[in-house]
């Protein structure tokens, strides 16, 4: 039987149809993949394009712990950045900064040692807190339980020095109690006085709670009661002369982040 014209247009027109299925079904298959791909391409440049940099963070040495641990965490989770820490007391940095060393953050122990540069830097922003305790020897053989027996003569009692934050805050709770102890030695650092009493060429001093907690296989900690303590207070600031400000930025903001705050308390850090 012949087909009329029309008829033959039909079927011609399902024909097509029928074979322009399948070339679209393939057609749409290339796309996704190529779309896909081109995505992940996208996704690849912008991590290779994210900003990378090498930041100098300016410490208080009583987070000489908590920062090796922090800055592995930070380099970890935002690959192409580097953290190199100085760490020293404080009134030693805000000199460092007062002087123009190179740096792009600053953390010190205590407000008014930031307070000195703020011309040289962003807002601070307080990220921790922190208490002293009395360190002793291990077993705590010349049994100190509290602030007053610093005091005993007979004791090596070592402080940090009076311009050093850990220095200030330990004159401000001994005044207050009317406590007079004669150091034997008065250092530059919180640090320095741990590491006098882990040596054994001190009898006891004052540190703070964390420093004690990085030592307690070498030392004991005599906690000092809230009323008689001190708070010290942690501030973060980006450095103004920083050849690195966003990079810097996104540091200090990360301490103040869930992250960051973890690996601050964790280390027995108190918030801020």
């Amino acid at each position: 039987m012949s087909l009329t014209p029309t008829r033959r247009r039909t079927a011609a027109a399902v024909l097509t149809a029928a074979l322009l299925v399948p070339l679209a079904a393939c057609s749409s298959n290339d796309d996704t993949k190529k779309d896909t791909a081109g995505s992940t391409a996208s996704a690849s440049a912008s991590a290779s394009a994210a900003p990378k940099a090498n930041l100098t963070v300016l410490a208080a040495a009583s987070l000489t712990d908590v920062f090796k641990t922090a800055g592995a965490a930070y380099e970890k989770s935002h690959p192409g950045t580097k953290l190199t820490f100085s760490f020293a007391g404080s009134q030693e940095l805000v000199a460092q900064v007062s002087q123009g060393s190179p740096a792009d953050v600053l953390v010190t122990a205590d407000t008014k040692s930031m307070d000195k540069v703020k011309a040289d830097t962003g807002t601070p922003t307080v990220i921790a807190k922190n208490r002293l305790v009395i360190a002793t020897g291990k077993g705590n053989p010349f049994k100190v339980d509290e602030l007053k027996d610093l005091a005993d003569t007979k004791l090596k009692v070592v402080l940090a020095a009076p311009e050093v934050p850990a220095g200030k805050y330990s004159k401000k709770i001994l005044d207050a109690q009317k406590i007079t102890v004669k150091p034997v030695s008065q250092e530059p650092n919180v640090r320095a006085v741990l590491s006098k009493v882990e040596l054994g060429e001190a009898d006891a001093g004052l540190v703070y709670k964390t420093d004690a907690e990085s030592a307690k296989d070498k030392v004991d900690a005599v906690e000092i009661p809230d009323a008689q303590n001190a708070v010290a207070q942690y501030p973060a600031a980006t450095l103004k002369e920083s050849k690195n400000s966003e990079a810097a930025a996104a540091f200090v903001a990360w301490l103040s982040s869930p992250e960051g705050q973890k690996i601050l308390q964790d280390a027995g850090f108190q918030k801020p």
